[in-house]
């Protein structure tokens, strides 16, 4: 459901009630779930979807450093409402969000998930799976792996979804590229299991200084490789915290511009899906974190929309080669 006196995402259309996709490029999603809380008091993002729900309310879908690009000119937008979810239940509510995606899957649109902490991933990802049967590449942008067994026995808490997906036969491990980590909130676990697993570790120190468009098109091709399609998972923790008040807070992060042009040229090159997650509202006074997360996902959308420009006109010249 959506919350009352919320709008949509973007002005998207309102969903929420049929799911009817038949006139829609785009979908948008919320999971207002927190399960376990894996640091003291710092919790409340299960407010996330409402609040950037709020503050998308301020932009239009122009991008004028983007070649001017009117997003909303490419891309029809619709909102989906949010995932009910059941706060006493994790397993009741991993399998309420698989269900609820796995309709969304079908319909063949570009899925935007926002949440939530970033236990919600494995189940949307496992619902990916599941219900198209592709092999499934995964660029996840994050501070941290996330990758942790269980948290006091939660298997599905903020620190372990990326755990449940080495353990998924629709995932290619050696396609999971955890971009971005840094920092000693990690668990000195984290890279062993990583490694383990046969996941990708490039750290903050591997985008520093570096073209981020040949970046990009570098992760991009380990992430596709052996693989029917690619998905992206944002924690907003991957930004450094001056970039990032309402998200847990950790320095020495990448910077705005980084994040969105890493976005906007994985899109380009072709991605399913995408989730945001780990936004607190109750952390940041201004809701910066919040209004931030919709330039992120415009930046994917004008991406998203030059993807399936590119598509059609490469599916033009094959027709016209093979009457020729």
């Amino acid at each position: 459901m959506l919350y009352g006196n919320t709008p949509c995402f973007l002005d998207a259309k309102n969903i929420s009630k049929t799911k009817d996709t038949t006139d829609i490029d785009a979908v948008v999603y919320g999971v207002p779930w927190e399960g376990a809380v894996t640091w003291g008091d710092y919790t409340g993002c299960e407010l996330g979807p409402k609040v950037i729900r709020l503050a998308s309310g301020r932009y239009s879908g122009y991008l004028p450093e983007l070649d001017h690009i009117d997003v909303f000119e490419h891309i029809r937008l619709g909102d989906a409402g949010d995932i009910d979810v059941v706060p006493a239940d994790v397993e009741e509510t991993m399998d309420r969000i698989s269900g609820f995606t796995a309709d969304l899957w079908k319909s063949g649109k570009f899925l935007i998930g926002l949440g939530g902490d970033h236990g919600i991933t494995y189940p949307i990802i496992k619902s990916l799976t599941e219900t198209t049967g592709k092999k499934v590449g995964i660029i996840h942008l994050d501070a941290h792996y996330d990758n942790m067994p269980h948290y006091q026995g939660d298997k599905y808490a903020r620190s372990t979804p990326f755990a449940r997906l080495y353990e998924l036969d629709g995932v290619r491990n050696e396609s999971l590229i955890h971009t971005g980590i840094h920092g000693p909130r990690n668990k000195p676990d984290s890279g062993k299991l990583a490694r383990d697993a046969g996941a990708v570790t490039l750290t903050v120190n591997d985008i520093r200084n570096r073209d981020l468009k040949e970046l990009a098109d570098e992760i991009y091709e380990m992430a596709s490789k052996d693989v029917d399609c690619v998905y992206l998972s944002i924690c907003s923790d991957v930004l450094d915290f001056a970039f990032n008040p309402g998200g847990p807070v950790d320095g020495n992060g990448i910077t705005s511009y980084e994040l969105v042009t890493l976005v906007h040229e994985f899109t380009k090159k072709g991605i399913i899906g995408m989730d945001f997650v780990e936004v607190y509202p109750q952390q940041d006074a201004n809701q910066n974190s919040a209004h931030f997360v919709s330039t992120v996902v415009l930046y994917a959308l004008a991406g998203h929309a030059l993807h399936q420009q590119s598509k059609q006109e490469s599916s033009s010249q094959e027709t016209v080669s093979s009457r020729s």
